[in-house]
Order: C-alpha cells, then structure tokens, then sequence
C-alpha cells in the first residue's frame, strides 16, 4: 500500500492536518473518487468535509440479499485487515522513528528544535493511529458478528424452506391419495390388476358382462333347491346349528357407514371363538384404500362400532393388503402388502406370532377378484377354521382353496377348483363349501358357484344376491353368528344365511 504525500500552505490547524492525513490515507488505499470540501459551518466555524466512492461495491445491497452481503461483508472484512496490516507497519515505522529520536536524546544529544515539533506531531500521529486501529478492529469484529447472524438466518430460511418443502410433498401425496380413491370405474380398477404372465392373459377373455350373462343361463327354479315350506322360506332340515348347503341369503342390513374416502372399501368382522378380554360383541375393522395400510380399529360394543367410537387402535408392524384379513381365536390373520406372506398378529400382545408364504401363490394383482383390490390372498373362517383361497401359475388363475393351521399357519390340505378366480367377484367358506358370488356392482346378482371340499366337485348355484350400494369390496361368513359380514361402497352390511341339504 502506498501512502500519499500531502501538504497544505494555508497555514491548517493541527485537526483540519489530521483530516487531510486520513483523506490521503484513504485515497491512497485505491479510492480515486474521494472528494475534499472545505465549507463554515451554521456558527461561522471552518469544517472538512470529504466523501469516498467504495472502489468494490456498485450498490448497497437489499435486507433480503442475504448471500450477497455476506460475499461484501467478507470483502470488507478482507479490506480492512489489509487497512489494519498497513497501520500497523506505519505505526512501527513511526515507532522506530521515535525511538532513534529519543535514544539520541538520552545519549546526550541535543535534539533540533525543528525536529522537536515533528517529534510532537509524530507521537500526536502514533495516538490518532492507535485509536484507528482500535476503530478498525471494533468494525472488523462488527462485520463478523453481522456475518455470523446472516449465517445464522440463512440456515433457519434453508430449514424453513425444507419444512415447506416436505409438507408441500406430503399434501400432494395426500391429494393423489384421495383422487384416486375417488375413482370407482371398472376400467381403472381392471387396468391396474393385470395379470403380469402371459399364459395368465390368455384367461381375460371373460368379461363382467359375460359373467353376467353366465349367471343367467345357470339360474334354475328355486323350488328344486330350496324344497321351500308354504311361507316360502327355505327350510333347515339339519337345524339352525348344523351344516348344509346355502339355499337363501337375506336382505342386506346396514350398521356402519365410513365417514371418508378412505372407506370407500375395507373389511370388518368379529371373532366366531373369541379369547380374553374378548367377547363376541367386539368388533374390528380395516378401512384398505391407500398404500401403506397398518391401523386397526378396534370396538369392545357392537354399539360403539355403530356409532363410530373405536375402544382401541391397533397399529400394525407390516402393512396389509387387500380386504381378505380375518379374526380367529384372538388373532388377526392378513395378507403382508406386496408379498404371498401370511401374517398372525395376535391382538391381546400386539405381536406377531407366525407368518408362512403361500407356495406359488400370486398376489399385489396377479389373480384378484374380479373388482380388483389386490384381492389375490383372501382368508376365510368356518365351523372347520382358517381356510385361505388364492390362485396360482400352475392353476392357470383357477381357484386354490387351502386348510390352515391357526397356530403356525402351515398348509394342512389344498384343493384346486375349476372356478377361475377374475371371473367371480368375492368368495367365502360355509361348512367346507367354497361359494362365489357372480358380481360386485350389480344391485341383484347370484351366489353362482359352490365346491364341496368333501367331495372335490363344484356346482352351479343361482341364490339371490344384493349388493344394495352396488360396490361389494368384502364378504366373509361368520361361523357364530350364522350370518354374511360385508363392505359395500362405504357401508358395512349383514345377511341372515340358510343352509338346507341338497
């Protein structure tokens, strides 16, 4: 850094010297705008007065120009170090100065008169430039504590932005969410249920109108099923407590209906053995649309369960999928979301107890029903017990019917049906009987299908059906309470069943 020789013939005082000092200091230092006035004051006194250019910076930067003025901030920062390196060379050359002038003078030498005044002027200096030096570090101390909290607020907006950003995301997750448990059309639903083998397409060729039509030509007259009593009820021949062939299901009977979307399907039961501290009024229940499905709401009063009071919320370890879970002997019995894995969540502990992969079995849309749902693993319970109806590559998308063991969930006997499982809409276990019904959407529809397990052979069935809100997600029979459990577009309805023997 160069300093500026300055001199003045107007006679200045010793104040009005140390203004041009500074000026000269600062225009050596690069400032080659600065401009010296000279001017009275209102009371008549003489001021200096002068104005620099800042050689670095175009503008004052904005309060919201956080980036930037912490790129200025350590430039000036930068500057005035280099100010403070200067004063300080400048202050020891003064020093040194000092100190031959007055080591000569303790050695005896007489100091010049003349020389005595510079000495005067120059120790005058050394205290201005001391206090500037002391200025200059108060600022450079500033301008790094204003660097500090820029940092500081540059953080909190970076998190602020992060939080935005995430609850953007999660609302946008949301809304899609929603959307699309809004859509209802069979054409969606089919699409996005595919099966992923091609030896598996060659089986699409029916369609729902097809099954419909297929339900149609299967129909026979009542009177040669049912062997109907006067009233026109069908009668039990084995009693209201033993087992036989499904002849009549009653008008559906609605309890419950979901407040949300979100109950646009789901699946409901209660436990036909149910364990301590459970009874057979309490009630559980799934709502299924979504992607990542683990809470279970759990009702100790049938008319908690009306009213929509849930006692408890089970939250489970591994999403579920589809609306084929079901309750027995205390523990709740689903599908893992994208897997052939079986799960036992035993709800009293709140743990997982078992879990076995169904061999070969398709599952997250490869063989569902036919309204879709990821309905490829469904669970049944009868007077026998758990019972699992699925579809494989070997069986060409045709029904498999498995036994399960309840504890360990390991395949006791498996029964492969010739009832393709795309074509019926749901299916349930009454007595060992698998039976399907022919449509999920049509007001009046039929029970179509039944396999007896104990003699391997299936038949065409025409019972009378009612989806009464035309979109049947769910039907499970309940073994205790002799009666169909269903969810149907939002509302979760009972059927009163008969059984009578062929």
């Amino acid at each position: 850094m160069s300093f500026c020789a300055c001199s003045c013939s107007c006679g200045l005082k010793m104040p009005a010297l140390q203004l041009l000092f500074l000026a000269c200091l600062i225009w050596g230092m690069g400032a080659r705008t600065a401009q010296l006035r000279k001017a009275n004051d209102r009371s008549g006194r003489c001021q200096y007065t002068f104005t620099v250019a800042s050689p670095i910076e175009s503008s004052c930067p904005r309060d919201d120009q956080a980036m930037s003025a912490i790129q200025d901030l350590q430039r000036d920062s930068s500057i005035q170090h280099a100010e403070l390196q200067s004063t300080k060379v400048r202050l020891s050359s003064l020093e040194n100065l000092l100190h031959q002038m007055t080591s000569g003078q303790g050695a005896g030498t007489q100091i010049p008169e003349g020389l005595q005044g510079q000495l005067g002027a120059l120790r005058r200096e050394q205290k201005l430039l001391e206090i500037q030096i002391k200025d200059l570090q108060v600022s450079n101390n500033n301008l790094l504590q204003d660097k500090l909290a820029l940092e500081e607020e540059k953080k909190q907006l970076e998190q602020e932005n992060e939080d935005l950003s995430r609850r953007l995301e999660d609302s946008s997750q949301e809304v899609a969410r929603l959307r699309k448990g809004k859509c209802s059309s069979i054409q969606r639903f089919t699409q996005d249920m595919l099966p992923v083998s091609r030896e598996e397409s060659q089986w699409n060729l029916d369609t729902l109108a097809f099954q419909e039509l297929k339900s149609e030509l299967t129909e026979v007259p009542a009177s040669q099923i049912l062997k109907g009593s006067p009233s026109g009820q069908p009668r039990n021949k084995e009693g209201d407590s033993g087992c036989g062939v499904l002849v009549w299901v009653g008008e559906p009977v609605t309890l419950r209906t979901a407040e949300t979307i979100a109950g646009k399907y789901g699946v409901w039961m209660r436990d036909p053995k149910p364990t301590h501290p459970y009874t057979q009024e309490t009630t559980w229940r799934i709502d299924t649309v979504g992607t990542d499905i683990r809470q279970v709401f759990e009702y100790s009063l049938i008319s908690q369960f009306e009213q929509g009071y849930p006692s408890k919320v089970h939250v489970l370890p591994r999403a579920l999928e589809s609306t084929g879970a079901v309750v027995y002997a205390g523990s709740l019995y689903f599908q893992g979301a994208k897997s052939r894995t079986v799960l036992r969540y035993e709800l009293n502990t709140e743990l997982v107890k078992a879990e076995k992969e169904i061999p070969g079995a398709g599952y997250h849309g490869q063989f569902p029903y036919a309204w879709g749902g990821y309905t490829d693993i469904d669970l049944a319970v009868d007077e026998g017990g758990l019972w699992v109806i699925y579809s494989t590559e070997e069986a060409k998308g045709a029904i498999v019917l498995s036994k399960l063991n309840p504890e360990n969930l390991e395949l006791e006997r498996t029964w492969e049906t010739n009832i393709r499982k795309q074509s019926v809409a749901n299916a349930f276990v009454i007595c060992g009987t698998l039976y399907t019904v022919s449509s999920y959407s049509s007001a009046n529809t039929t029970i179509n299908f039944a396999y007896d397990t104990g003699t391997g052979i299936s038949k065409t069935l025409s019972v009378p059906f009612k989806n009464r809100y035309k979109y049947s997600s769910m039907i499970d029979y309940n073994p205790q309470e002799r009666k169909l459990f269903a969810w149907d577009n939002f509302n979760m309805v009972t059927y009163d069943i008969k059984l009578s023997e062929m």
